[in-house]
């Protein structure tokens, strides 16, 4: 039987598809769907096709679709947004066939809700940046000494960067925030930023890999230039973090260094843009999910890959005349 793998909202994550084409080997076939017909993964996978956008009442029925159609055996999304919808259907695709390679509705929600993240890690005692949700919250901490400028806007939900702006003034901030409630405050880390890919088994649910990278340059909201590191301080932390979060599957993590401590800061449930390191240092997650979908365990995997290899990210071009773009 065909391990054929869907991919959602895919967007331009072009190598990624690549990677599960390589692991595959051609005996099965990598799907891509996407709401915008020049999205340019489309244009990489075996077979793809143009969706309804995320929050139409017909996206499901059309991704059940094609499960059928393609006898898909699992299901990655790379959208956050479409995370929540897809955790609460895991049941519905898996009496069609398909595995949705996905954390449960509770882990989901409080890596999409950052302020309900910041009470997670205070509860379970990691470190992490100070978070307020008002400026009447902050200027106390801001009074009483415990907090400085300058500090993160943010908005509360969302990813990739979007709407975040650093501060360096009270009275720009109280006008930012009368502008838009639904931002937090959060405390400014001058430190080196890392970005950590897991992998939790979905058979075992234990943690397979662990890859550190340290950031080197951002673009977009994601990494563009970074090197593989290793640290047994953090990888124990983020251990311990990802069990007591509940993780299944990939995931991408960022996180702060300053002074020799380690501050947790978001966590995205899915596979992360820098993903790309880990695949080329050896820590292959398409092939785990594969043996995962096939009822396999994976055997634990730490502190195995390449280190001080150095990620350099850049463009290429796809041309499609209109007759050729997916219908």
């Amino acid at each position: 039987m065909a391990d054929n793998i869907l991919i959602t909202s895919a967007g331009r994550r072009t190598q990624l598809i690549e990677y599960f084409q390589e692991t595959l080997a051609g005996n099965e076939n990598v799907v891509a769907v996407d709401c915008n017909n020049t999205a340019p993964a489309l244009y990489v996978a075996d077979k793809s096709y143009s969706v309804p956008r995320i929050g139409a009442q017909n996206y499901i029925d059309k991704l059940k679709e094609i499960v059928k159609k393609e006898n898909i055996k699992a299901i990655i999304s790379l959208l956050d947004p479409e995370l929540s919808i897809l955790t609460e259907k895991k049941e519905e695709f898996k009496k069609l066939g398909a595995e949705i390679i996905i954390s449960n509705p509770e882990t989901i929600e409080i890596c999409q809700d950052k302020y309900k993240m910041y009470e997670f890690l205070k509860r379970n005692k990691f470190k992490t940046p100070k978070t307020f949700k008002s400026y009447d919250q902050f200027k106390a901490a801001y009074d009483s000494g415990k907090i400085d400028l300058p500090v993160f806007i943010k908005p509360r939900t969302g990813s990739a960067s979007i709407g975040i702006n650093k501060v360096n003034d009270v009275e720009e901030l109280k006008i930012v925030l009368n502008n838009n409630e639904d931002l937090l405050i959060q405390e400014y880390i001058d430190g080196q930023e890392y970005g950590i890919d897991v992998y939790v088994d979905t058979v075992s649910k234990e943690i397979i890999s662990v890859f550190l990278k340290k950031k080197i340059r951002m673009r977009a909201g994601e990494t563009d230039k970074a090197v593989s590191v290793k640290n047994k301080e953090l990888l124990e932390t983020i251990k311990e973090f990802a069990k007591k979060l509940k993780l299944i599957g990939p995931a991408d993590m960022d996180v702060f260094e300053k002074d020799g401590e380690f501050y947790i800061s978001e966590v995205n449930p899915r596979f992360g843009g820098g993903y790309l390191i880990a695949f080329e240092c050896g820590e292959n997650f398409p092939k785990y999910i594969i043996n995962n979908i096939n009822g396999k365990k994976n055997e634990i995997k730490l502190n195995e890959y390449e280190e001080d290899m150095y990620m350099i990210r850049h463009d290429i071009v796809t041309m499609k005349s209109k007759e050729e773009l997916i219908k």
